[in-house]
């Protein structure tokens, strides 16, 4: 089982984790609706997109579906891309119209992508307005929540390779 790795040091999160997966479908899982939505969520959630669009300038409008219908939107703001290498962003909690709530914690991101013998490497570094910023989303099970939501792509690539088979 892979393990996902995170530092913080001030206002800023890394976090890197190996997935057993080829770049190309590494990247389609992270920059395509149909995939991303299949594991960016914790389990018992789900994601749902309502709106992507994945170029620079772009961005994804998203919720957060609990088990009980209750549901917490995100946008996504990404302001480069690097195929197949990196890509970075804004990523903040909004209201259904995409409107971001400036009262919830916005973190700016790059994900950078290695490709390492069938193995990609994905690195994301994460800076939050302050430690104080960064603290409030741990204590909101950031970690907790990222580290399922990985263990769901680990999935979705096994089942990915099985249907290929």
């Amino acid at each position: 089982m892979n393990k996902t790795n995170f530092e913080s040091k001030g206002s800023m999160l890394t976090v890197t984790r190996t997935f057993d997966a080829e770049i190309d479908l590494v990247w389609r899982a992270w920059t395509e609706a149909e995939l991303l939505d299949q594991w960016w969520a914790p389990k018992p959630w789900k994601s749902e997109t309502s709106y992507m669009d994945f170029r620079t300038g772009g961005y994804r409008l998203y919720a957060m579906v609990g088990p009980e219908g209750e549901r917490h939107m995100g946008r996504t703001n990404y302001l480069s891309i690097d195929v197949h290498e990196s890509f970075s962003g804004e990523d903040a909690f909004c209201d259904a119209d995409g409107n971001v709530k400036m009262d919830l914690p916005v973190a700016v991101f790059k994900n950078q992508f290695v490709a390492n013998g069938g193995k990609t490497e994905v690195t994301v570094v994460t800076e939050y307005a302050s430690e104080a910023h960064l603290q409030q989303v741990i204590q909101m099970g950031m970690k907790e929540g990222l580290s399922m939501a990985y263990e769901n792509l680990d999935e979705l690539f096994k089942a990915l390779k099985i249907n290929q088979v």
